[in-house]
């Protein structure tokens, strides 16, 4: 879709190229969702593919990903054989509503700033424990887990000028085994609900997403919990989404179906 009120696009070369935010920006990386809807508040683009990140960076620490970082390449990674938690990422990359061509282009950084729902890199940061690293315009940075940089639907923490930097996915928690499962409306389609559990020592974090206007994750004894129902309502609090991809009252149940199967899974 062409952006017809974008009259600037200034190409970042520094880190100084971000420090005069206007009314009627928008940051461009990828711009699969940028350009796949009306924007008409739109005025100037900032690109930040010339910043040239490297696209993930593997320590000791962890997988440290840049916003930038296309589905595709996220895909191509070749990680160390224990981060047993790694195997969530092609399930995740899967669940995008998008073809092989939207992958090359597609950003992590993109689809968590768009903050929808369903966004499957969403799901996958907040299963592994992510945090968002946030630059501001006035040169200072600020860190924050993915489940307090998300707010709502299409709604996160990010102030005016603000830019997402990069993603940080800590090594303890990909070495955890984990269990997937999405369910959609139609095989191909977006989202109803991605649930992930993930072993950690004497806890599993089940993290219920797609179904919930935010992601949610909830600390649970390995050995069992009696009560999941009660446990899953009072986390998630009535935050069900209802839209054309499912009624709340139908997430809610096919997230107890699918939150039981991942537990018994990583029980089993």
């Amino acid at each position: 879709m062409d952006l017809s009120t974008v009259t600037e696009v200034l190409i970042a070369r520094s880190r100084q190229d971000l420090t005069d935010p206007r009314p009627g920006d928008a940051f461009l990386s990828g711009g699969t969702a940028l350009f796949g809807q009306p924007n008409a508040q739109l005025r100037r683009l900032i690109d930040l593919t010339a910043l040239s990140w490297p696209a993930a960076t593997v320590s000791a620490g962890g997988l440290d990903l840049a916003a930038t970082c296309t589905v595709e390449e996220l895909l191509a990674l070749d990680l160390p054989a224990d981060w047993l938690g790694a195997a969530a990422i092609g399930p995740c990359c899967r669940a995008f509503l998008a073809s092989f061509k939207i992958h090359h282009k597609a950003t992590v950084g993109g689809n968590i700033c768009v903050s929808y729902p369903a966004g499957p890199m969403i799901s996958l940061v907040a299963a592994l424990d992510g945090s968002v690293l946030v630059w501001r315009p006035d040169g200072t940075e600020y860190s924050m887990q993915i489940t307090d940089f998300i707010l709502g639907d299409e709604l996160n923490a990010l102030e005016p000028g603000e830019v997402l930097r990069s993603i940080l996915l800590p090594a303890a928690a990909l070495r955890g085994r984990i269990a997937f499962r999405k369910l959609a409306l139609a095989p191909l389609g977006r989202s109803s609900a991605v649930i992930l559990a993930r072993s950690d020592g004497d806890e599993v974090l089940l993290t219920i997403t797609a179904s919930s206007t935010r992601p949610y994750v909830l600390r649970l004894p390995a050995a069992g919990v009696a009560d999941l129902v009660g446990r899953i309502d009072a986390a998630v609090a009535g935050n069900w989404v209802d839209d054309v991809y499912g009624a709340a009252d139908w997430r809610r149940h096919i997230t107890l179906v699918l939150a039981a199967e991942v537990l018994e899974e990583l029980a089993g």
